[in-house]
């Protein structure tokens, strides 16, 4: 816990009934093809590891509010929960846990062969300062990558104008206008198996 209230490693983004939103960053060769298509496609690689984001705060300190290089256009992707659940419950901790592995070699083997890898990293405030609680990185290789193309992607959108305006507001001193303009993130339910897989508490 952090402050008594806020638990320490707890997914929050924003979600639908149906869908939750992930972001990633990409420059224009890759985010150009994927908007017009609806998904991910060539020049995109399928064979290397794909890092989505729920929080959109995350994305804007990953990708300096969208100034990096080769991270100049910020993708908001909806995708269907069940897609999501399949890769927690599919998932393996960056990192060697001794209360869900007895030793490190038995974490190494089943990192090596999860198709999915869940960290955790601070989660960072609008002046993309470090907090006390943790954002989820969600690692897709393998499998979890065709099926995350192919199978989990409802829509994509740009939301390099809302990372620019955001960004603005913060730089003009506003926090206030700025906080209104990010997407409305709250805690996502996961069922007490994945809570437990990604260690979610």
């Amino acid at each position: 816990m952090t402050d008594g209230t806020t638990p320490t490693h707890e997914v929050r983004a924003f979600f639908t009934d149906e869908t939750i939103t992930v972001y990633q960053a990409y420059a224009s060769r890759i985010a150009d093809p994927a908007l017009r298509a609806g998904t991910f496609v060539d020049p995109f690689k399928r064979t290397r590891m794909t890092w989505i984001k729920p929080s959109f705060l995350w994305m804007m300190y990953r990708c300096g509010w969208a100034t990096k290089l080769d991270q100049e256009r910020v993708l908001a992707i909806d995708i269907t929960r069940e897609g999501f659940e399949w890769a927690l419950a599919h998932a393996c901790l960056s990192h060697f846990d001794r209360r869900r592995f007895a030793t490190e070699a038995e974490w190494r083997e089943t990192l090596k062969s999860s198709p999915v890898r869940v960290q955790w990293d601070p989660e960072r405030d609008l002046g993309l300062n470090p907090l006390p609680h943790r954002a989820i990185q969600i690692g897709l290789s393998g499998e979890a990558v065709d099926r995350y193309v192919d199978e989990w992607i409802i829509a994509v959108r740009d939301v390099t104008p809302l990372a620019h305006d955001v960004h603005a507001a913060v730089t003009a001193g506003d926090r206030s206008a700025a906080r209104a303009l990010l997407p409305a993130e709250r805690v996502y339910p996961l069922p007490a198996p994945l809570v437990d897989r990604v260690g979610h508490g």
